[in-house]
């Protein structure tokens, strides 16, 4: 039972399963008896008081301001690395997925604002769509073993890396309010310090990292959302001379995240009670929007992107990769959720009184990354030959 459990905590495909587990359980749990529980568990008030510092928010954005701070933070550190040393230093590699990520960043958008242009309220959720969620994506192709060239692997990958740094960038520009410049201020400062240990090749990461708990909480009070903090932080840790500790760094972050935070970010955020839903909910613009964004507008963005730029000569197929199975990847490609729920949460957040209803946002998502996942495992099963 244990050897059991080890080995599927090291599948690539146990973040995808434990994210499907904790959505199922927390829809079960939200329309269920023990309803009252889980509100009261997302509602629990938490508070950090130093001195005159005073940190207190609901147990649900404690998840989505803090520990997804960390989820950010990992994926700076993995965008960095693959900048120095993997796939995107080389530009002729990096060409291709890159065109699709901004292909499956873009169309979905459009997809989107065409369900809801005249809704000055739904608008705000134009990037929900946009994202792509690498642990699911990845999950599923795992399920197809050594059928699946390793080279497409690697362009899904490289794709969902540059998808999550136009994200970053999305929720960067575009989900802030509320600005504090003395907050900023500090945060630049924080950053030059950052740099500044950088280029004096301060290896020790722990400096790095109670650098980046400050530069978080001035992030936390600027108005910027939080999360871009971790982001930061990851992209300052050096590499160069520091590659043991880096790598030890970023393999102490995978479990954590995969097998805790991400898990318990779905539990606190797919709680849909489903009382009182009618059709009307189904065809809603915003369901209608995200559903086809992800599920159409991906795959068509993604695909048609990629083959321009290959038929414009930036770059090439990959080798022992098919038409056809680059287009299973951009079916996949359309599973959104945990990038999809964190931005819908910042577009669709509660102001004071005024609350979105976030039924239709979670159930696009769901919906759309359903269809991606179901649709794309099925396409690849019948495209890959067996090996």
């Amino acid at each position: 039972m244990k050897n059991s459990l080890i080995n599927f905590f090291k599948h690539e495909s146990s973040t995808g399963i434990l994210l499907m587990v904790m959505t199922v359980i927390a829809m079960i749990v939200a329309n269920s008896p023990l309803k009252v529980f889980y509100d009261s568990f997302l509602n629990t008030p938490v508070a950090v008081v130093i001195g005159d510092l005073s940190i207190a928010k609901p147990l649900l954005l404690w998840v989505n301001d803090g520990l997804m701070a960390i989820f950010f933070f990992m994926v700076g550190l993995e965008i960095k690395r693959e900048a120095v040393e993997g796939e995107l230093q080389d530009p002729k590699k990096v060409a291709v997925p890159a065109m699709a990520a901004i292909g499956g960043m873009l169309v979905p958008a459009l997809f989107y604002v065409a369900f809801n242009y005249a809704n000055e309220s739904a608008i705000k959720g134009w990037a929900i769509p946009s994202a792509t969620d690498i642990a699911f994506a990845l999950g599923i192709l795992s399920l197809l073993g050594n059928r699946v060239p390793p080279v497409l692997k690697l362009f899904l990958l490289t794709l969902a890396i540059i998808d999550d740094l136009g994200a970053i960038i999305i929720i960067a520009l575009f989900y802030t309010s509320g600005l504090s410049y003395l907050a900023l201020f500090v945060v630049a400062v924080m950053i030059i310090i950052l740099w500044w240990m950088n280029r004096s090749n301060v290896t020790n990461n722990t400096a790095y990292v109670l650098i980046g708990i400050i530069m978080w909480i001035a992030t936390l009070k600027s108005g910027v959302h939080a999360t871009l903090a971790g982001v930061i932080l990851g992209l300052f840790i050096p590499i160069k001379d520091n590659k043991e500790s880096f790598q030890a760094l970023e393999h102490s972050l995978h479990v954590p995240v995969n097998h805790f935070i991400l898990p318990l970010f779905a539990f606190v955020n797919t709680g849909i009670n489903f009382a009182g839903i009618t059709i009307k909910d189904f065809t809603d613009t915003v369901t209608l929007g995200i559903v086809t964004g992800l599920f159409l507008g991906k795959q068509i963005g993604i695909f048609l992107f990629s083959y321009i730029a290959i038929k414009l000569g930036l770059g090439k197929l990959p080798n022992g990769v098919s038409w056809r199975e680059l287009y299973g990847v951009a079916i996949l490609g359309g599973i959104g959720f945990t990038m999809s729920l964190f931005i819908g949460s910042l577009a669709f957040e509660c102001n004071g009184d005024s609350c979105f209803n976030l039924v239709d946002e979670r159930m696009g998502i769901l919906i759309g990354s359903l269809l991606s996942g179901v649709v794309g495992y099925l396409y690849m099963r019948a495209v890959i030959a067996k090996k």
